[in-house]
Parts: C-alpha cells; sequence; structure tokens
C-alpha cells in the first residue's frame, strides 16, 4: 500500500500519515513491461547503513568535486570516489543525525534531530567545528567556501561561517500549524540565498547580512481544512541561468527572477519530491506519481508519463537525454527527455528511494532508504 507524504502538526506531536481523512489511498500501478533501448550498467554500490528510521528525509547525497558524501541516523558520514565507489573515510558524529550532507568549500556539514550542526573536513573526515541552534535540521545545508546556510523545522534559516560556525545571521517564516515532515533545501547563488518555506513562499536574502532580498507566494493557501491550505515547499529550488524555479506541494509550479522575484509564468501542480532543470525543459515528479516535462521559458507541459502512477517517485534527474526517476520499489526508470518514453528500467536494490538524483559527469548517484548508495551509468543504445 502506497505511503502518502507525512504531516506533522507543529502544535504538537501527531504525526498523520495521510493527506486527506476523505480520500482514499490509492495502490501504486503495476509496472508494466517495456522496451529497452539503452544500455544501463550499475558502476558501482556502497553504503552508510542507519537506516532507521525508513523514513530518512533529510539524509540526501552531496557531491563536491570527485567526491561523494552520504549520512544515517546513526552518526557515521562517509566519502566515496564518484567514480569508482571506493571509501575514502568514515566518521561518526555520535549524534542522530537528520539533515545533510552539504558539501563545499572543503568542509562536509551535517544536522542533528536536536539542532547539532558538525562540518567535517572533506578530504580527512576529521571535525572542524560544531554549533547548535534550537530546532531540528530535516534538509542539507548550503555551502560554499564562505557560507554555511542552515533551514530549521521551525522555519528559522541561518547563516553562518564556514570557517567556524559562527552565526552571522538569521532570518525566518512563519510556519503553518499543519505542514509536511520535511524541510527544503536552502541554494546560495551568486549574492543571494534563496529558499521555500511551508507557507508556500520563496524567500531571498543577500548573503551579507541575511537582509531580505524579496519573498514571493508562489502558491497562496486555498481551502477550508488545514490538510486543503497545505501548500508547502519541500524540495530545493532550481536554479538555471538567472531564473529560479520551484514546486509546491498542492499548488504550483514557477519560474521566478533571481534578482527581482519577478514571477514569470506559473501552473498548477503537485509535488513533495521536487524537480529537475535542463537548457530545455523543466522536469517534475508529482504527488500521483506522473512525471512532466514543461518548457522552461514558457511553462507551457510538453509531456506527461502517467505509467508510474502512485509509486512514490523520487525528485527526477537528467543524464544523457534521459530523465532518471527511482521507486517504492528501488526501481531506477529512465526516460527520453524529448518525449516521455521509457528506455530502461533497473532495480537499485529493493528498497524505496526518498533522496533525490544526484548526476555527477556520466553519473547518476542514487540512496535508498536503507543507507545504500548505487552508481548508473548510461553505455549507449541497446545493440
Amino acid at each position: 500500500m502506497m505511503r502518502a507524504p507525512v504531516l506533522v502538526l507543529l502544535a504538537g506531536t501527531v504525526l498523520l500519515a495521510a493527506c486527506s481523512s476523505n480520500k482514499a489511498v490509492d495502490a501504486p500501478a503495476e509496472l508494466k513491461k517495456i522496451q529497452t533501448r539503452i544500455q544501463v550498467q550499475k558502476a558501482w554500490s556502497t553504503g552508510v547503513g542507519g537506516g532507521e528510521p525508513k523514513l530518512r528525509l533529510g539524509l540526501d547525497v552531496a557531491v563536491d568535486g570527485d567526491r561523494a558524501f552520504a549520512a544515517g541516523h546513526d552518526g557515521d558520514v562517509i566519502a566515496v570516489d564518484v567514480r569508482t565507489g571506493k571509501r575514502l573515510w568514515k566518521t561518526n558524529t555520535k549524534l542522530r543525525l537528520a539533515g545533510g550532507p552539504g558539501a563545499g568549500g572543503g568542509i562536509v556539514v551535517v544536522g542533528s534531530s536536536f539542532g547539532d550542526i558538525v562540518a567535517l573536513d572533506a578530504m580527512t573526515g576529521k571535525e572542524r567545528w560544531k554549533t547548535r541552534i534550537n530546532s531540528e535540521i530535516l534538509s542539507a545545508a548550503a555551502v560554499d567556501e564562505d557560507l554555511v546556510v542552515v533551514r530549521a523545522v521551525d522555519g528559522h534559516i541561518y547563516g553562518l561561517a564556514a570557517f567556524d560556525g559562527q552565526q552571522r545571521w538569521n532570518a525566518d517564516q512563519q510556519v503553518p500549524r499543519l505542514s509536511l515532515r520535511g524541510t527544503a533545501t536552502p541554494i546560495i547563488v551568486g549574492d543571494i540565498v534563496a529558499c521555500g518555506f511551508d507557507n508556500g513562499r520563496v524567500l531571498a536574502l543577500n548573503r551579507r547580512d541575511g537582509t531580505t532580498a524579496w519573498e514571493v507566494t508562489v502558491s497562496p493557501p486555498t481551502g477550508r481544512t488545514e490538510l486543503q491550505r497545505l501548500v508547502d515547499i519541500d524540495s530545493a529550488i532550481r536554479s538555471e541561468g538567472d531564473d529560479l524555479y520551484v514546486v509546491t506541494f498542492q499548488g504550483r509550479i514557477a519560474r521566478i527572477g533571481r534578482d527581482t522575484g519577478q514571477v514569470s509564468w506559473t501552473r498548477e501542480m503537485s509535488s513533495y519530491r521536487g524537480l529537475a532543470v535542463d537548457d530545455d525543459g523543466v522536469y517534475v515528479s508529482t504527488s500521483d506519481g506522473d512525471v512532466v516535462k514543461i518548457a522552461r521559458r514558457t511553462g507551457v507541459e510538453l509531456w506527461r508519463q502517467k505509467v508510474l502512477s502512485h509509486r512514490q517517485l523520487s525528485a527526477p534527474a537528467v543524464l544523457g537525454g534521459h530523465v532518471v526517476v527511482a521507486d517504492l520499489d528501488g526501481i531506477v526508470h529512465f526516460l527520453d527527455v524529448e518525449k516521455g518514453e521509457f528506455a530502461a528500467r533497473v532495480g537499485s536494490g529493493g528498497e524505496r528511494v526518498s533522496a533525490p538524483p544526484v548526476v555527477v559527469g556520466d553519473e547518476v548517484l542514487l540512496m535508498n532508504d536503507d543507507g545504500d548508495l548505487s552508481a548508473f551509468r548510461i553505455r549507449g543504445p541497446k545493440s
């Protein structure tokens, strides 16, 4: 049976596991045989472990240069070579990790359920610094040579010095009483920091001092009940050229000017996994399990693949002219970017993939909910 997005009532400790009390949970579509058009090879696999609880939420994969980083709930953080999968180091932070890793500027940053933030040296895994905020962390930090930006579940966003973790600034957005269990990953683009929030708004801050550059409502809450009014932005904003692209749950997808916050186009869309962008299109895994391509400049829908309905798809990634998504059974699907037709399907280990796939060169990295990390390569058309 399909697991719906987990919701959290902020005023208490009640957890809900359905999108609507009046809507039946839909069974995932059965996979139908496809014509395999390309050869896909599993290049390597490894594991970080710490897969409990099964819902990993904010534990994703980060890449910096030729190294990939992953973390487990039990506190382990690992670094691997992206070409070979060889483990380069492993560090146990002795924390209950719930967000990260984020990587850049020679450090790897992870966050805990109790608000601990730890920076490790990317080459050795040794601790560089440690600090703490007063809220749970459920997403990766944005990291570069100068700044670490952390989003907390209470709606606060913090700018920390990458050198020593000292707080430089903080800002916040009001968090609705009921929201999805998760938070969006912030991004650093040029002179701004941008992040989506549970109220359907995107906030852009000046990276130097955290003052507001602009803010915009992507999807205002509508409906009579709190469930109907959920418009969380729980996935990372994507940047392409001078524009930002963002999608909300039960709301809209939008193209926003990076410097001004001006919205160029919107269309109705619902996703809690996220989107990917290339020169031509924006690709979305919807809440219902559709994979959709939208023209990047105009917002016109170009195709929609509905065969994977209710299979709890990961966010998409674009690799070698193909859209890559994984599902609740750890099956990885490759779709042609031009028409959305299936090109290949491979297994990644049998467990759901909740973390966004990460493309590095000619590889796509996927981590399942058990903490198993795999790399896949397209080897060309099927002979």
